[in-house]
């Protein structure tokens, strides 16, 4: 079995193995910038989930934050499998697509979703 590769952040290795050249434990993509942790709302696409977190921003106007929310879209490895509704922490990496600069890193929480 192959030596458990460091990526940089604190995340559990996962238990099985994949062939993606994209995978930051079993491939070559080197992980850097920020690091996020949201609940995956789609995960229809091939390789791919959109995961939502909410954030507040500031109104200087009124003097008050306001809760947003940002949708990043983020790749997801065979190793590491994801499903509508869990929490997982995405983290920045180079542009793998158009819209993905993301990757799921781990799965925190699972949904008891279906």
């Amino acid at each position: 079995m192959k030596e458990k590769k460091s990526i940089g952040i604190e995340a559990d290795f996962p238990k099985q193995g994949c062939n993606d050249t994209k995978c930051p434990f079993h491939g070559t993509l080197k992980i850097r910038g920020r690091t996020f942790v949201g609940k995956v709302t789609s995960a229809k696409a091939t390789k791919t989930v959109k995961v939502e977190f909410e954030r507040l921003f500031n109104l200087p106007k009124y003097e008050r934050s306001e809760k947003r929310r940002t949708r990043i879209h983020a790749h997801n490895t065979p190793c590491i499998t994801v499903k509508e509704g869990d929490k997982v922490m995405i983290a920045e990496c180079r542009p793998l697509s158009k819209t993905k600069k993301f990757v799921v890193v781990e799965v925190l929480n699972e949904s008891n979703k279906g």
